[in-house]
């Protein structure tokens, strides 16, 4: 388990693109190419929800489980996340909106999302499968 607190987005996806890398090697070559880019992308939209909406990021922790990948979030603010329409729900057409597809995003890729809020904030983990494991 990877566990240190990265500074950014970005950063946060070097930890995962890296753990995936180590745990299993030449094997990611013959993955979909959208499993990588899917678990990168949730990544990316936690950590960055957690320094938008949370107010700071005060944890982060990747991990390979016998199901997949978990990654962890913890953030300062404890309101748990906006529940907008899943992408592909219907929205209305004179009510365009501007950001808030992060959260549906996560919830529609991840297989299995939790949400601990606590009195100094909140922890999101999010599963996601991935191939040759169960």
């Amino acid at each position: 388990m990877l566990s240190a607190v990265p500074r950014n987005a970005a950063a946060a996806r070097g930890v995962v693109t890296e753990l995936l890398a180590a745990h299993f090697g030449a094997a990611l070559d013959g993955w979909p190419v959208h499993v990588v880019d899917d678990t990168l992308l949730v990544t990316s939209e936690l950590v960055t929800n957690a320094f938008r909406h949370g107010g700071r990021l005060t944890a982060f922790e990747a991990e390979i489980t016998g199901a997949g990948l978990r990654v962890t979030v913890g953030d300062a603010s404890s309101e748990r996340p906006a529940e907008l329409p899943v992408a592909g729900a219907r929205v209305r057409a004179e009510a365009p909106r501007i950001g808030g597809y992060g959260w549906p995003l996560v919830r529609l890729l991840a297989d299995r999302v939790f949400v601990d809020v606590h009195a100094d904030g909140k922890r999101i983990t999010v599963e996601m499968a991935l191939p040759g494991l169960p």
